[in-house]
């Protein structure tokens, strides 16, 4: 099973409110993202040949999250399909959730520009994950 990654928080990431900033949640949920493929995935992984390209992300704010906070984001594989997946977050700090969230992502040649099936390796890693969790 793969941890949960911790987020820090820059200076930059908070809003004249005091709080992160809403666009920067979704950086975030990049950078878990690349935490657990890297984790899942071949550190020799060609993301340019098998890659994927992000198609939708969304996300629902619960709390407020702080520059003194430490969060934690969990990611869930909620469906695999032929070409696309679909992976959720679940952004906490001190196990209170503050934002949930859900991202669909296309098996993505980014070298000729072109949908593909999700490539056999990562949607074995995908199927992996799903059923650790």
């Amino acid at each position: 099973m793969i941890e949960p990654i911790r987020i820090q928080i820059r200076f930059a990431d908070i809003d004249i409110m005091g709080h992160v900033n809403n666009a920067v949640y979704f950086s975030y949920f990049e950078i878990t993202r690349m935490h657990y493929f890297k984790h899942m995935l071949d550190r020799e992984w060609d993301w340019n040949k098998d890659g994927i390209i992000l198609l939708k992300n969304e996300i629902e704010y619960k709390r407020p999250v702080l520059l003194t906070d430490s969060p934690k984001i969990r990611m869930k594989v909620d469906h695999i399909g032929n070409k696309s997946f679909t992976l959720s977050y679940e952004l906490t700090v001190d196990g209170n959730i503050c934002c949930i969230g859900k991202s669909i992502l296309v098996g993505y040649d980014n070298s000729n520009q072109r949908a593909i099936s999700i490539p056999e390796q990562m949607k074995d890693e995908l199927i992996k994950h799903q059923k650790e969790q």
